[in-house]
């Protein structure tokens, strides 16, 4: 019998969820202190510039959610170039304000790593903290990588600490991307597998911005 969590397609209405869910995720990891070394402001900044981005892939991608509002999913369908977020320097430098610039910096040289080819970008894999550890991440990472195979796409990511994960759901490292005095980033490619027959590895994740 199945066990794991149903899984659906984000609505409207659970855009501000998803970016404080991956947010909250995102929160202690070396890549948001990074990003934002103040402690105190660093989960609402988070939010904030997320919410930029789970609106954008409302557009131009999907979102998909546990049905217990644990776990989500962000992506863009690139299957050819797509605009940023409208008024996107505007809006990031009043969300992030004075961390804008390394915003900025993931921003570009994540640009610069990203492939040219028709593809999925995942951008985001989060589960809430709590429910870490219970198989949720795994779950939503074999519920995308199935919808990839049934229509022949290749994914595209970067983790910064889960290549494990990854590699057991298909995925292969490619040249990884030093952020400066930083973290490193880890992106990765998975090609699709008509054939589906790789089973789940019930793991939990979060996932980084991208």
């Amino acid at each position: 019998m199945d066990t794991g969590p149903r899984i659906r397609a984000a609505h409207w209405a659970d855009k501000d969820h998803v970016a404080a869910l991956i947010a909250d995720a995102l929160n202690p990891s070396p890549l948001a202190t990074w990003l934002i070394p103040d402690p105190g402001a660093r989960c609402q900044i988070l939010t904030d510039v997320l919410a930029i981005w789970v609106e954008h892939a409302m557009f131009y991608g999907d979102i998909h959610i546990a049905g217990d509002a644990t776990a989500a999913t962000v992506g863009f369908h690139r299957y050819r170039s797509i605009p940023q977020p409208a008024n996107y320097q505007a809006r990031l430098a009043d969300a992030a304000g004075p961390h804008t610039d390394r915003f900025d910096i993931l921003d570009r040289l994540l640009a610069k790593e990203q492939p040219t080819e028709p593809h999925y970008q995942l951008a985001f894999l989060a589960v809430r903290p709590t429910d870490q550890g219970a198989g949720h991440g795994s779950a939503m990472l074999a519920h995308h990588r199935s919808r990839l195979d049934h229509v022949n796409l290749p994914s595209w990511t970067s983790t910064t600490s889960a290549l494990d994960l990854y590699s057991r759901h298909g995925y292969t490292p490619r040249p990884s991307i030093a952020l400066p005095d930083g973290p490193t980033l880890h992106p990765m490619r998975r090609n699709p597998d008509p054939a589906g027959d790789r089973p789940p590895v019930m793991t939990a994740h979060t996932s980084r911005p991208a």
